[in-house]
């Protein structure tokens, strides 16, 4: 399919097509998308709420995609300078709505699947934000994008003067940037230029990207354009002009009289206006220091007084921070103690006074729910105390700003460790142990507290290790509490595409038997090395749980273990994983195994008489390799099952 695609792609088109905006005005044929407007002479990509904003603006009909040269400046200004920022991308896509983008991330272009499909849609992303589960380098990054938001080579931004210096460019500083882009269809590779405007094109490229894989991405026609996207901070993307040719070298923009953005301006005064300014601000400088002492020596009375704290807070539980020692511990916040972010926050690594090593989650309040009712399930949350639980060590609100102090885990999550050509790969031993370690808190979950937490997004990426490399669960954003034997009552599918139970599509309703699936989907991916969506592969291995029930059916589940493990594991043990594995993973949520059985065959107990014909076979042995000497009535592992 790639090669053919290939060939039509080299295939000539008669009509060349070369155009050139030196400018926007109502009057341009432009195609707006979302919130993108003209404001003449430029076009604005997202609105300035505190809400999410989405915009994309193209070209009004598609073109063919042979080879092609741009051309484009841009402004990137955000409100706050220390703001997380966001960019914009030029791309290219056969639709104007990418299937599965997410509106407020991503630039508005790309899913959050954990391995999204080959489809065609390839982008040239200018961002201004660091965000380090996508292992971005830096927060000023060009990086080229082939439907995934995970760059597949990334460069700081920046030119290379005549005699061969790098250049820094700050792209959200607002100044006008203008970018050259030029591709080959013949070679497949991809050159990316920038430098600010007034300087002449450097003679080398920022980035050169070849890779033949590019023609999956890549279709005959396509619609050219760009696109933008944020969540909750201001950060005005602009494009100020931008000329294409697919026939030789974008004309040249006139990059005279452009407007030029900043974030403060500033009007000329007179001298006594000046004088009248100065004295003002002396005053009202000493003035401000009078109060900031005055207030100063009442917090040192009481350190934990807080204007912000209402008499309802007191009641809550675990330890309640205070903002100002959260701001010490992570150095106010800084970029360089990010350690991780995503649709429930940021999360910052912090050191107390005492030495003490914290993560931090600024958590995105969600206005829908009562901040008092929010902060009384952050509270029993807080009272969850187990050993293979990522220990909550208090909180702080700061207005309706949200921080969750926890244990801080030195060696991150798991999933580093068992994927991505990891420095180190885990062997089995350690492995099989941090299974053991997160069924053990799984089960606290379900059945060792006075009410049932259901986790909702368990995952190898929640999974993190210890000192000891012990396995600790957490990440409980998603967690809901309800009372034994209660039926929940959200309507909203929450959790991560490859670890859902298949019952959640149709009722929403997660229960302890969907966190089973999910924990299910865990022991396949440990035992077996492998993500539950692989693409990478032939096309009847791409889901993880239908190629070892395959295998399973053919009586040779153990050809999925890790092959790096080769030697380390007993084949038997191993079978039982496995076995185990796909026993969670059965589409009918009656029949999986619970936690306390899980757990008892995991260390070796006696489980016969437990609950549930699939785990009483499986512990006794009673398979056939795939069922050969059973009905499908009684097998307990059907290879037929429809997930």
């Amino acid at each position: 399919m790639s090669t053919l695609l290939f060939l039509l792609l080299l295939i000539p088109t008669t009509n060349s097509l070369d155009f050139i905006y030196n400018s926007f005005n109502t009057t341009t044929k432009i195609k707006l998308i979302n919130d993108t407007r003209i404001e003449s002479p430029v076009i604005r990509m997202t609105n300035d709420s505190n809400q999410f904003s989405l915009g994309r603006f193209f070209y009004p009909s598609k073109i063919p995609i042979t080879s092609f040269s741009t051309s484009f400046i841009f402004s990137i200004l955000p409100q706050n300078p220390n703001s997380p920022g966001f960019g914009l991308a030029f791309f290219l896509c056969n639709t104007t709505s990418p299937p599965g983008a997410i509106a407020s991330q991503y630039f508005g272009l790309f899913t959050n699947a954990v391995t999204p499909t080959i489809f065609p849609l390839f982008a040239v992303e200018f961002d201004t934000g660091r965000n380090p589960e996508f292992n971005d380098q830096d927060n000023n990054h060009i990086g080229i994008d082939l439907n995934n938001i995970e760059s597949k080579t990334q460069t700081p931004a920046g030119y290379y003067n005549s005699t061969g210096k790098f250049v820094p460019v700050q792209m959200n500083s607002g100044e006008n940037v203008r970018a050259w882009i030029e591709f080959n269809g013949d070679s497949l590779e991809i050159n990316v230029t920038v430098a600010p405007v007034g300087v002449s094109r450097p003679l080398k490229p920022t980035l050169t990207y070849r890779d033949p894989n590019i023609s999956n991405y890549l279709s005959p026609e396509m619609f050219v354009g760009f696109s933008a996207s944020k969540t909750n901070w201001i950060e005005a993307q602009r494009v100020l002009a931008w000329s294409f040719s697919d026939s030789g070298t974008a004309k040249e923009l006139n990059t005279t009289n452009l407007p030029v953005f900043k974030r403060e301006s500033s009007n000329s005064l007179s001298g006594k206006a000046i004088v009248g300014i100065v004295v003002g601000c002396f005053v009202l400088v000493c003035f401000s220091l009078v109060l900031l002492y005055f207030l100063w020596w009442k917090r040192r009375r009481n350190d934990e007084e807080d204007d912000d704290v209402e008499e309802w807070e007191m009641e809550y539980w675990p330890h309640r921070f205070s903002y100002e020692e959260l701001c010490i511990a992570t150095k106010d916040f800084h970029n360089e103690k990010l350690i991780g972010s995503g649709g429930f926050g940021r999360v910052y690594k912090g050191t107390l006074v005492n030495k003490t090593l914290i993560a931090v989650k600024c958590v995105n309040h969600d206005s829908k729910q009562g901040l008092r009712e929010f902060m009384a399930e952050i509270s029993s949350m807080g009272r969850l105390q187990h050993k293979n639980l990522v220990q909550m060590k208090g909180w702080c609100r700061k207005g309706n700003e949200l921080m969750l102090v926890y244990d801080y885990m030195p060696n991150g999550s798991l999933n580093k460790w068992v994927f991505d050509k990891p420095e180190k790969v885990l062997g089995w031993n350690q492995r099989r142990r941090i299974l053991v370690d997160v069924a053990e808190g799984l089960n606290y979950l379900h059945h060792g507290w006075d009410q049932v937490v259901i986790h909702r997004d368990i995952k190898s990426s929640n999974i993190l290790l210890d000192a000891d490399m012990r396995g600790r669960l957490g990440d409980f954003g998603l967690a809901k509490l309800y009372q034994h034997g209660q039926v929940p009552n959200t309507t909203r599918v929450v959790g991560t595409i490859g670890y859902l139970a298949p019952e959640i599509a149709n009722v929403a309703a997660p229960t302890s038997a969907s966190d089973v699936y999910s924990f299910g989907v865990v022991l396949l991916e440990v035992a077996c090395g492998r993500r539950p969506l692989e693409a990478m592969v032939v096309d009847e291995e791409v889901v993880l749980i239908d190629w070892v029930r395959e295998l399973y059916a053919r009586g040779c589940v153990v050809e999925a273990a890790d092959s790096r493990m080769k030697g380390e594991y007993d084949v038997g043990d191993m079978e039982m994983v496995l076995k185990l594995g796909l026993a969670c993973c059965h589409p009918e949520p009656n029949r999986r195994p619970t936690m306390k059985e899980v757990v008892a065959l995991l260390l070796g107990e006696d489980v016969a008489d437990a609950p549930g014909k699939v785990l009483s076979d499986l512990a006794r042995g009673d398979d056939n390799g795939g069922g050969g000497g059973e009905s499908d009535e009684e097998a307990p592992l059907q290879s037929n099952s429809p997930i």
